[in-house]
């Protein structure tokens, strides 16, 4: 188990995400789209086309982490984008 200190916000990109990008990409995506800091110590979380695979970039103060999780059945249910009104 890894300690996540209290005060930590998760983000969940909605959509699907190229799962070829490392944390460099996803950082880049962070910054881009969100307009936040990937290295601010937030957890930002990313799925794959096919929803059987995530992705979580985090920062914890001494280094950049990437963890990844694949499901061997089913698949993470994930928020669709809100449409703009």
């Amino acid at each position: 188990m890894i300690p996540v200190p209290a005060g930590v916000r998760v983000w969940l990109a909605t959509g699907h995400t190229d799962m070829r990008r490392g944390f460099p990409g996803l950082a880049l995506m962070v910054q881009e789209t969100l307009k936040a800091d990937p290295h601010a110590g937030h957890l930002f979380v990313f799925r794959g086309k096919r929803g059987d695979l995530v992705k979580i970039i985090w920062h914890d103060g001494q280094g950049a982490c990437l963890f990844s999780k694949r499901l061997e059945r089913g698949r993470f249910i994930w928020p669709t984008p809100a449409k703009a009104r």
